[in-house]
């Protein structure tokens, strides 16, 4: 298993990856990449602006198309095309560096898109505003099928993710389909949380994560005893630490593990590991508020799971890529260790045999999806066929 390694850098190939794994398609792809070979030349950051380009003038494309077939009122088709069109603008929106020409505009428009691709779809996602002490914090909500309460899980990004690429990830349906729903949330740091409510990322996820529970508690299709948390990439810092602090959550997962991401930063100083965004520095001082590299490093010197995952006493699930290249496979060792109080502790390495060995699974989703969502309808009830 490999990443689909179409440029000579890791941070536009896993782009491209994920945007494959999250539904994209071969063809478009292609069409948007190939007029980008000779910009990549130039390095990870530079052109990121014809990247947009080509990006965006195929998701118009998609959008133009949708508009034919609603006025037709073949909806399914237009609510496809346009949920495909934005997450073509979502890759390219995360491409940019912070306060980058056209970046606004672009991900208004991925917004737009997602938003009237699901209502025309008919897809099972609704959208909704959490309270924070602070602001707000958009999410999505996956409705599993049935009447009465349903288990659920809160949902949460990493560092350069939102609340749709969550629901492109497959894992939402994949819960839904085993008698469990699921919460996408854009916490602090991420998504419009981040983008339009202005608030940035903090170490002590528990802080949102428990309003999320709030949140669920009010509902009577939640099952309130059994809610579940799960993260990927730099969830997997925000899921533990929130799992460990917060004891109304049932159990807990990560796609990913990230048990030390401080000491990673201070690895990538020294070009060790690979960088998950372009213009990496820029991006993780705008997600975290920091004026400058000193301000970042201080104000994330608590993303690290040291003494914390001693503290969570609930079922717990860490799986990790066996090949990834950005967080090293012995950080999901060194959180599998530490869950010493864990009444039931579970390492999952995806491995060559079945694949999923990038980061997040960013060469193969699938296997990291089912099994997650496996582990979740076992633990908290649902069903696996």
């Amino acid at each position: 298993m490999a990443l689909f390694e179409y440029f000579p850098n890791y941070v536009w190939n896993l782009s491209v990856s994920i945007a494959m794994e999250s539904g994209g398609k071969i063809g478009e792809i292609v069409d948007m990449c190939k007029p980008l070979l000779e910009a990549v030349e130039n390095g990870e950051d530079a052109g990121t602006a014809q990247f947009l380009e080509r990006w965006m003038a195929m998701a118009d494309k998609l959008i133009g198309l949708a508009e034919e077939d609603e006025a037709r009122g073949r909806n399914y088709s237009a609510g496809t095309k346009l949920q495909r069109a934005a997450l073509y603008l979502l890759t390219a929106e995360r491409m940019q560096g912070h306060g980058h020409p056209g970046r606004k505009e672009t991900w208004e428009k991925l917004q737009n898109a997602f938003r009237t691709g699901i209502r025309l779809a008919g897809r099972n996602c609704e959208r909704v505003e959490i309270e924070l002490e602070d602001g707000l914090m958009p999410a999505l909500y996956v409705r599993a099928p049935g009447e009465g309460p349903k288990p659920t899980v809160v949902y949460c990004n990493g560092l350069d993710s939102c609340k749709e690429l969550l629901l492109y990830s497959g894992l939402p349906d994949a819960l839904a389909r085993r008698g469990v729903s699921t919460l996408c949330v854009d916490q602090p740091g991420t998504g419009e949380t981040l983008r339009i409510h202005g608030l940035p990322a903090t170490h002590a996820s528990e802080r949102w994560a428990s309003k999320a529970v709030d949140w669920l508690e009010t509902r009577d299709d939640v099952d309130a005893s059994r809610i579940g948390m799960t993260g990927i990439s730099l969830g997997g810092h925000y899921a533990p630490r929130a799992v460990a602090y917060e004891p109304r959550f049932a159990c807990g997962a990560v796609w990913g593990a990230n048990h030390n991401w401080a000491e990673v930063q201070q690895k990538r100083l020294k070009r060790e590991g690979e960088n998950p965004v372009p213009h990496y520095w820029s991006h993780v001082m705008w997600v975290f508020g920091a004026s400058d590299m000193e301000d970042f490093h201080a104000k994330s010197a608590g993303m690290h799971l040291n003494g914390v995952m001693e503290h969570i006493k609930v079922p717990f699930l860490v799986t990790h890529g066996e090949k990834d290249r950005q967080i090293s496979l012995e950080y999901a060792h060194q959180s599998y260790d530490q869950l010493v109080n864990s009444p039931r502790r579970e390492l999952k390495i995806f491995t060559e045999r079945e694949g999923g060995v990038e980061h997040v699974g960013a060469d193969n989703m699938s296997f990291g999806c089912d099994y997650i969502a496996d582990w979740f309808a076992e633990t908290l009830g649902g069903h696996t066929g």
